[in-house]
């Protein structure tokens, strides 16, 4: 069994309010997870307006299907927000 994980940094110049922040990081994290089937959660950079900080987990039975579900999972987050991809690592156990 392999684990991936993923950590996202987007960039959403536009932001203003946390209250817009927040309405930004449901809509992505719902749509993910039902996309996916995969642990999203908003991990680090909780009080600053502009950053959204994303971890995203998920298992597999191969460690090849888990680079493509990872890599789709990237994907999906760069066409379905306009936020800037700022940043990505992602790390295999």
């Amino acid at each position: 069994m392999f684990v991936g994980v993923i950590k996202v940094k987007l960039y959403a110049a536009w932001v203003h309010s946390l209250k817009e922040k927040r309405m930004i990081v449901q809509s992505l994290i719902g749509r993910t997870r039902n996309k996916f089937n995969v642990s999203v959660h908003e991990i680090d950079a909780l009080d600053i307006h502009q950053t959204i900080i994303l971890g995203i987990s998920t298992i597999s039975h191969s460690e090849a299907q888990l680079h493509a579900v990872l890599d789709k999972i990237i994907h999906f987050i760069e066409s379905n927000t306009e936020a800037e991809l700022a940043d990505i690592e992602i790390e295999i156990i």
